[in-house]
């Protein structure tokens, strides 16, 4: 159990508390399956039993944990079928935002999403998990907001938190990056793109 204790600022105990555990989370410091001791978190983050309830109801909501009968909350564990699943979705929903930007994005979004492209080899393939992690945020954020859809922003946030702690660790595998660079790349590259079409007009971008 991690030993966080939380620093008082104007920000709410509950919001510092579910960022923590968050990411406590994500880096494996509480690892799937592991349960969620109310007392245990209480004295590792320094907070009451009503913070925590809080904090956990959130994290539930988020799928990144879950209650199950006779343990109480526990961190989340995905299974292959659930992960498929997710997948399923999440391809769904990034075409649709392709096909938004493409319709939506300014000329300044499409100039933007390029040069994250040409970042792909320093900050991703020769990077740490940080800064793939960084870079694949930069990545949906430009994209999102280029979509112009914040419904869409909303469920695509979601299914993203539901693989979170799944992606770290592809990001730590050497035989995920490639593909996920791939992956990246199709997104940016894909059929008739505003930033295909961008470029085409304007070459000296491309490289």
């Amino acid at each position: 159990m991690p030993n966080t204790i939380i620093a008082r600022t104007a920000a709410p105990l509950r919001q510092q508390v579910v960022r923590l555990i968050r990411e406590d989370i994500l880096n494996g410091a509480l690892l799937p399956g592991q349960r969620l001791v109310e007392s245990a978190l209480c004295e590792a983050y320094g907070v009451s039993r009503t913070v925590i309830r809080e904090a956990l109801r959130q994290l539930e909501s988020e799928h990144l944990i879950q209650v199950r009968p006779n343990l109480g909350p526990v961190v989340t564990v995905l299974t292959v079928a659930e992960i498929r699943a997710i997948y399923v979705v999440r391809a769904a929903l990034e075409a649709l935002a392709g096909k938004l930007f493409a319709r939506n994005a300014t000329q300044a979004q499409c100039r933007d999403l390029i040069r994250l492209r040409d970042r792909l080899d320093k900050e991703y393939r020769h990077g740490d998990v940080d800064s793939r992690e960084e870079i694949k945020a930069d990545f949906y954020i430009q994209l999102c907001t280029g979509a112009g859809n914040p419904v869409l922003t909303e469920n695509l946030r979601a299914i993203h938190a539901r693989i979170a702690v799944f992606r770290r660790y592809a990001f730590v595998d050497p035989a995920r990056i490639e593909p996920s660079i791939a992956e990246l790349e199709a997104i940016i590259n894909a059929g008739d793109l505003a930033v295909m079409e961008y470029i085409r007009r304007n070459p000296d971008l491309a490289g």
